[in-house]
């Protein structure tokens, strides 16, 4: 987790940058402003927006309100470059099911080689730029004009093929419809998450304790999977459940367990 030369920026966090730097342009403001309307200072955003360092989701998600850009669009870019930065978007193991379910869902914290065009997404308004692919939290939307069809990756499986797998790992991630959200009394935000195209759904969280888990189950007895806050670098990130196989019609449930005590909680929706 250290810093690299501009030139040599992974291509995740080099995209991130320069979504990064066409929005504080949409602002208008110098860095001294900039870190007067914000809660990181002027040299922070100066490496934030060269790519010297990873922003934290709260740097993108301020930027991304006073340029007034869609909060999900710009953190769905985040998390992609997290993943990299962390070292979570690695291919996956053939571990056994069990020993690798927490490990995965850390994986899912949103990896994974994306196209170059991602970065559009957060630029569109200032640059005028065509969107040919955009990575939704909770919403969705359709790509620019004349977009190419293989713009889109390809998802790595499907339905049964999914069940166990990390979404980002295998491109399911790309492209998500988020069924319900919850806060929980400690304050940490859960979603079901689900992917028509590749007929699976999955559950993350944010805003969490290490040691806090959360379980995903679909009903009809299917396998149950989880993840697990393992460290501090997890607890300030995505942390994505594995996947678990649900066809149209399919109530998908999560269960939150805080590790600070307290009833487990639940929420679930149908696919």
């Amino acid at each position: 987790m250290t810093s690299t030369p501009p030139g040599a920026l992974p291509p995740e966090r080099a995209r991130l940058a320069s979504a990064l730097r066409e929005l504080r342009t949409r602002t208008g403001l110098s860095l001294a402003a900039l870190a007067a309307k914000t809660t990181f200072s002027k040299s922070s955003w100066e490496r934030y927006l060269n790519g010297k360092t990873l922003p934290p989701g709260q740097a993108v998600r301020e930027l991304c309100r006073l340029a007034g850009e869609p909060e999900g669009r710009c953190v769905a870019l985040w998390e992609l470059a997290e993943a990299e930065w962390s070292g979570r978007g690695a291919p996956a193991r053939t571990d056994p099911p069990e020993a690798g379910a927490a490990e995965a869902g850390r994986a899912g914290g949103g990896g994974g080689t994306v196209l170059a065009v991602i970065a559009s997404v957060c630029a569109l308004a200032a640059g005028g730029l065509s969107v040919v692919l955009v990575l939704l939290v909770g919403q969705s939307a359709d790509p620019g004009p004349g977009a190419p069809s293989s713009a889109v990756p390809s998802p790595r499986c499907r339905a049964a093929g999914c069940e166990g797998r990390s979404p980002m790992q295998t491109k399911c991630g790309t492209d998500p419809r988020t069924l319900a959200s919850h806060r929980t009394a400690g304050g940490a935000h859960l979603e079901l998450r689900y992917s028509a195209r590749c007929g699976a759904g999955w559950a993350r969280m944010w805003s969490t304790r290490i040691g806090d888990r959360l379980e995903l189950k679909a009903a009809g007895g299917g396998p149950a999977h989880s993840a697990r806050i393992g460290d501090g670098a997890a607890a300030q990130s995505y942390v994505y459940t594995p996947m678990t196989e649900a066809r149209p019609g399919t109530t998908v449930q999560a269960c939150f367990r805080p590790v600070a005590g307290g009833g487990r909680e639940c929420f679930d929706a149908q696919v």
